[in-house]
Parts: structure tokens; sequence; C-alpha cells
């Protein structure tokens, strides 16, 4: 991570919008473009192909109520900025944007201002010390020795949730630096999605982001 980030005069304004992975319908892939056709034939297994297809899906149908114009409409850019191809953070005029998902849930946050989301499914057999030594800060390794069992594996999920979500924010990715401090500029905070997940947004923002949470499954309907 960097250690500053350039900060706005206002808080930003964020939408969050949440779906389940049950509100996947093969309906959707009419809106999608030839990339994005060609992304969702890809996926082997039934429940990625869902995660991806509700991710493209609430984008479009958030963007096209937002723009008036109809889902298929809206122009989704993916382009890597590394290698050309199209497998990027996905990107579109006007607005930021962060696709996020895991286990039961799939989630995209839309704001004025640099964005993150993340979630991710508490995972009980995961080696959190192990993870921990080269993810975690001294300061947070600490403070997750006072846990044990799944109260661990829950606290670990929550520090590494809100650094994706920093590292999407910042637009640096895995590539950043883990262990270090939140930038100066970056406002975050935790999300509600349950006991079994646990989710993180972060903003470029001078001050704490007005978020409002949305249910995706009207919008689905």
């Amino acid at each position: 991570m960097t250690d500053d980030i350039s900060q706005n005069a206002l808080p930003a304004g964020v939408e969050v919008w949440w779906a389940r992975v049950g509100g996947a319908r093969d309906a959707f892939a009419r809106d999608l473009d030839p990339v994005e056709r060609e992304r969702l034939a890809a996926y082997l297994r039934d429940e990625d192909k869902a995660r991806f297809l509700l991710g493209v899906t609430i984008t479009r149908r958030v963007l096209g109520a937002r723009f008036s114009l109809l889902p298929a409409r809206i122009r989704l850019d993916r382009t890597c900025s590394e290698c050309g191809k199209p497998h990027g953070k996905v990107r579109a005029d006007g607005v930021e944007l962060s696709v996020t998902h895991s286990g039961e849930f799939v989630g995209v946050a839309f704001s004025d201002q640099p964005v993150g989301l993340d979630v991710e499914k508490v995972d009980p057999g995961m080696d959190v010390d192990g993870v921990a030594r080269i993810a975690l800060s001294a300061e947070e390794a600490r403070e997750l020795e006072r846990y044990d069992g799944i109260a661990k594996a829950r606290a670990f999920t929550t520090y590494w949730t809100r650094k994706e979500a920093v590292l999407k924010a910042t637009g640096v990715g895995l590539r950043g630096e883990l262990r270090a401090t939140v930038p100066t500029g970056i406002q975050v905070q935790e999300l509600e999605v349950g006991a079994d997940h646990r989710a993180a947004l972060a903003v470029v923002s001078a001050e704490p982001p007005v978020v409002r949470v949305q249910d995706a499954t009207p919008l689905l309907s």
C-alpha cells in the first residue's frame, strides 16, 4: 500500500448492493457483451458462473437505472492495465465500481470516489496462524492471539476483508503490502453479512462515507 492518498473535501457517497448466489438466472446472460459471455462460458463450476453472472447483472441494472439506459447498453471496460487483456477490474464512465463474491454472497459497490468492496466466507479449516504471519501487522497478530477456534478464523477474516478492500480502493490489488497500515485518506468500515461471512468497504475520502446498503433481490426480479 502507499503511505498517503489525496483526500477529498466531502465524504464520498456509496451504494452497496448484495445478492445471494441462488438469485442467478440463465436469462440474465442476454444482457452480457461478447467478452462477458466468453468469460461466463469459461467457468467450470455452476456456482462460479452464478457469481460472475450476478456481479455483471447487478452492475448493468444499477447503472442502467442511473443513466436511463437498457442494461445491455451499459459499456463496461475490463482491460487489464498491465497486459491489455479483458480480465482487469471492471470500470464504467462516470462511476467508481468494485465487485466481490464469496460463499453465498455477491456484492457490488458504486461510488463517486475510488472504492473497494470485499466479502469472504469464514473458513474454519484455514491455517490462520500460517497466513497471519505473512498478512497481518505485528499489532494485528497480537490481537489475533486473543482468539481460538472459529472465533479466530472469524477475526482473521475480518482483518483480511479490510485489507483487500483497501487494496481494491487504491488500485494496487494483492500486489500491495498486506501488513502495511491503512493509508491516510482511506476510510474503512465493516459491513454486516451474517455469521458465516465477513465484509468490508474502503473508500478514498477524507471523511467517513455516506453508505446505503441495498438488497438486489427486487432489482433481479
